[in-house]
This record gives structure tokens, sequence and C-alpha cells, in this order.
């Protein structure tokens, strides 16, 4: 048996990707409001994807910039990339466990309400030259 997880343990580690990536996890922001400033950066050189969050007015660019330069840090630190070289692969933002919360009203009823989280995902990679 032990054999046979170790079989499991060495195919997860060669099929892992490679690519620099950083996730920040139960942020507490809604991920569809994450997701419209994922969609303007998705595909974009970093140091561009750096600038348009940095000016972004909605909510979510502050959280998705963080995520961002903390990728830019890992491929530079971890992989030894030059940030010249970097796009944006693949950027997501996923649903996180919710809060429940009550709100008491009149004769002794009460309303439910959510406050949501989100996981936000940023898959960066290298620029393939044109030859």
């Amino acid at each position: 048996m032990a054999t046979r997880i170790r079989q499991k343990a060495e195919k997860r580690a060669a099929n892992k990707d490679k690519r620099p990536y950083a996730v920040a996890k139960n942020v507490r922001m809604s991920s569809s409001k994450v997701r419209i400033v994922l969609d303007n950066v998705r595909g974009k050189k970093v140091n561009e994807a750096v600038a348009i969050l940095t000016y972004m007015p909605q909510s979510g660019a502050k959280e998705a910039l963080k995520v961002l330069k903390s990728a830019i840090a890992n491929a530079e630190n971890n992989k030894g990339l030059s940030s010249d070289n970097l796009f944006v692969a693949e950027c997501y933002s996923n649903d996180a466990p919710m809060f429940e919360r009550v709100n008491f009203r009149g004769r002794g009823r009460v309303d439910r309400f959510v406050r949501k989280s989100c996981h936000i995902t940023f898959i960066l990679d290298e620029l393939k030259e044109a030859k």
C-alpha cells in the first residue's frame, strides 16, 4: 500500500504546474466584483497589468494588485525569472466560505443575510519569443 501512495505522490509532483503563482484566500469581497477587475488584466504583460490595476477605481483592484505583486515577487525570487518577460496567463476569482448573519426584526422575526468572500488567484507565464 505504501508503494502505491508513493507512486501517486510522484505522479502528482510530475504533473504539477511549474508556473509562478500567488493566491489570496478569504478576501472579504464578492467574487463577482473581483471578476470584473480581473477580466481587464487577463493576458496582458505584467507591467501593463500593474499600471491598469493601480488606477482602476473599483474596490477589487486594490486586492487584485496585492496578489499580482506577490506573484511577480514569487517569479523573481523563487523561479529566477525577469518581470520584463512575464504576462498574466490566468487569473480568476472563486467563491470562499460565506458568513451567515442575522438581522433581528420586529415581532420576534429574523432576517438572514450573507457576507461573501472570495479566493483570488494569479498565474504568470513567460512570453514566448517570436522566431
